[in-house]
């Protein structure tokens, strides 16, 4: 069982990240930009003259990596655990090259009860290494569903304020974008290498017919949307993007995100067309 005193209590050590133009350049190969060579407002994602980077790459820059699951002493069943939401908040633009520093912290566990599993959140700062200026804040839920029940030994902290929810009603404004049938293999040379993503034997024992795709790549996906219609694709006006996670895609199906214009920003939800799925929920992108 989880315990929560050394659970909330964890100290992470620092993570120094170093990366180059070549891996801002594969970050957004990975989200599909650059499918059409003629398309000349992405060639600055994936092309070192003007190089920039897409923002949600901070989602996988100085990561502690699956640390719940190499900590076998927290008792934190790492098999059950599940992603569920992400946010990202921009404080500065974030260079395409540059090394960085990841300070991570758990913020909030919350007892959902036996049988019912744990909400785990974190914290993770992102800073430029060469001066020292926060270039992003990233936080990520997780669903311990084998954890719950834990605060009947003391501990446990109340439930955070909830994503807001996605709208009721037609979409205002509606984006299809196909994904690459190899695109989980792209995606994962950013950093996440679970054989999840990539062997067919393993995806099987986890109930798949085949690999999915990163739930991180379809959140960034949609980030690529919302940039590239709602921004002007300059990545410098998008300044937080956040989403829950409700279901995963499959490499080479098409991601529509839909969306409604909000004060400040977008609300939007995406899904995949060909299975009519639901794969991202309670979207909101803040954009300058």
């Amino acid at each position: 069982m989880l315990d929560y005193e050394k659970t909330r209590n964890f100290r992470f050590a620092e993570v120094r990240h170093g990366y180059t133009a070549r891996d801002t350049i594969l970050y957004s190969l990975g989200l599909g930009f650059g499918a059409d060579p003629m398309n000349r407002a992405e060639l600055p994602f994936v092309y070192e003259k003007n190089l920039v980077a897409m923002p949600t790459m901070v989602s996988v820059l100085a990561s502690p990596g699956f640390w719940m699951r190499d900590h076998p002493e927290l008792g934190i069943d790492a098999v059950k655990i599940v992603h569920g939401e992400q946010s990202v908040t921009l404080h500065a633009e974030l260079p395409p090259a540059a090394t960085v520093i990841g300070r991570s912290r758990v913020v909030r566990i919350v007892d959902k009860g036996e049988g019912k599993g744990a909400v785990l959140h974190t914290e993770r700062q992102i800073v430029n290494e060469a001066n020292g200026e926060l270039l992003a804040t990233v936080e990520q839920t997780v669903f311990c569903r084998g954890d719950g029940g834990f605060s009947r030994q003391g501990g446990g902290d109340e439930a955070a304020p909830p994503f807001e929810a996605t709208p009721d009603g037609a979409p205002e404004a509606v984006f299809d974008l196909p994904t690459r049938a190899d695109a989980a293999l792209l995606y994962r040379l950013s950093g996440d290498l679970n054989p999840l993503h990539a062997d067919p034997d393993i995806a099987a024992k986890a109930g798949f017919p085949k690999p999915i795709l990163h739930g991180l790549a379809t959140f960034g996906i949609a980030g690529r949307a919302l940039v590239a219609n709602f921004g002007g694709h300059d990545p410098r006006r998008l300044k937080s993007l956040r989403a829950r996670m409700s279901s995963p895609v499959f490499p080479g199906e098409t991601i529509r995100v839909e969306c409604w214009r909000r004060d400040g920003g977008v609300a939007f939800r995406a899904k995949v067309v060909e299975r009519e799925v639901t794969v991202l929920t309670h979207g909101h992108a803040a954009i300058a």
